[in-house]
């Protein structure tokens, strides 16, 4: 459970900003988004060595 303290004379924007940042970092939206279809772990090697080779070349054009 994320608290965050509101200090004296404080906007609520800025509260809840720093909430929003805090809650962000913490990944709990991600991991549900994950866990709402499972994937093979074949499938998520395969994703994970395309997006690799994306970006080599994208690292490769840069150099050139």
């Amino acid at each position: 459970m994320l608290i965050i303290p509101v200090k004296e004379g404080e906007n609520i924007d800025r509260a809840l900003k720093r909430f929003k940042r805090k809650f962000d970092k913490t990944g709990t939206m991600r991991q549900l988004r994950k866990r709402q279809q499972f994937n093979k772990p074949s499938v998520v090697r395969r994703a994970q060595i395309q997006k690799a080779e994306y970006i080599q070349g994208l690292r490769d054009q840069e150099e050139v």
